[in-house]
């Protein structure tokens, strides 16, 4: 079970850090978790397509976490998707994508009349909204959707993919939450988000303190996070969308380790977790983590 980080931002805009995206390979099949800003091209990037992608599992329905699904939709056609793209999500994904592709009809029927494809397959939904603890089953492998704390946002999901084998959970966006903790318990690797709440400062215009606080309000703080990964008892805790997108690394490390005492990865775009070998590459580089 390999783990890459195809996008560690958030709504601000890095040419660094693309919006939130996770890929899960599991034998020869590709998951993808969240389709921000920029996904496309990160999976490219990490030796993948969107015609390759078995199904998305959206964590919850804000823009950044959703954001190029019609380009991965339209980009799959083009790369000769030849089945339709099976998504996963919260209450809300039905209506949210048939609304997507109503208000891309003319475009796409303009260029499906004009372009000749072999097929337009891969430009059909297949769509699957789940509820707290409904496991999606592919042989041996489970995906487990976790309700998580985002209020106000009602419907939002961590997820949990266990090959009998390997464990990695997907946080998504939340608050401390003590039902993702009980799920992710003892897992190979626990992808998790990190507000860094001592970088966010006001700015005239742009943001206040009562934005700051209600943002803080439903995400997991950077003096946190450390905690969660210790109650779960993760073997590997990977940081990835960061709010804000430049911090100083150092900081954080120091403030996760003060809690959490296994390693701890800074996620990059492109980094990528390998869970049989227990390694970590990132470019050039390869890591071996303890077993």
């Amino acid at each position: 079970m390999q783990v890459t980080l195809l996008g560690t931002g958030c709504p601000q805009v890095s040419t660094d850090r693309y919006g939130p995206a996770s890929l899960l390979d599991w034998q020869d099949k590709h998951y993808l978790i969240d389709c921000g800003s920029g996904v496309t091209q990160r999976l490219l990037g990490a030796g993948s397509a969107g015609k390759r992608i078995e199904a998305l599992f959206l964590t919850h329905l804000h823009s950044d976490h959703l954001v190029d699904l019609y380009q991965l939709i339209v980009s799959s056609w083009h790369q000769g998707r030849d089945k339709p793209q099976r998504i996963y999500g919260p209450r809300g994904t039905k209506a949210y994508a048939a609304g997507l592709m109503a208000l891309w009809k003319p475009e796409l029927d303009a260029r499906i009349a004009h372009e000749k494809r072999p097929s337009t397959t891969a430009l059909q939904l297949d769509v699957t909204e789940l509820q707290d603890g409904d496991v999606i089953r592919d042989g041996a492998l489970s995906i487990t959707a976790i309700a998580v704390r985002h209020q106000p946002v009602t419907a939002a999901f961590g997820y949990v993919f266990d090959d009998g084998t390997h464990r990695v959970a997907f946080s998504g966006d939340t608050a401390y939450c003590p039902e993702l903790i009980a799920a992710a318990k003892g897992a190979d690797a626990l992808v998790h988000e990190c507000f860094i709440h001592r970088e966010m400062l006001a700015l005239p215009g742009v943001r206040g303190p009562e934005t700051i606080q209600n943002v803080a309000a439903y995400h997991t703080l950077s003096t946190e996070v450390g905690k969660v990964a210790r109650e779960a008892q993760a073997k590997c805790l990977i940081l990835n969308h960061f709010v804000p997108v430049v911090f100083d690394r150092m900081k954080l490390l120091d403030e996760v380790r003060a809690d959490f005492a296994g390693p701890v990865l800074i996620g990059e775009d492109l980094m990528r977790f390998d869970s049989t070998s227990r390694s970590i590459t990132h470019r050039d580089a390869l890591i071996a983590l303890p077993q």
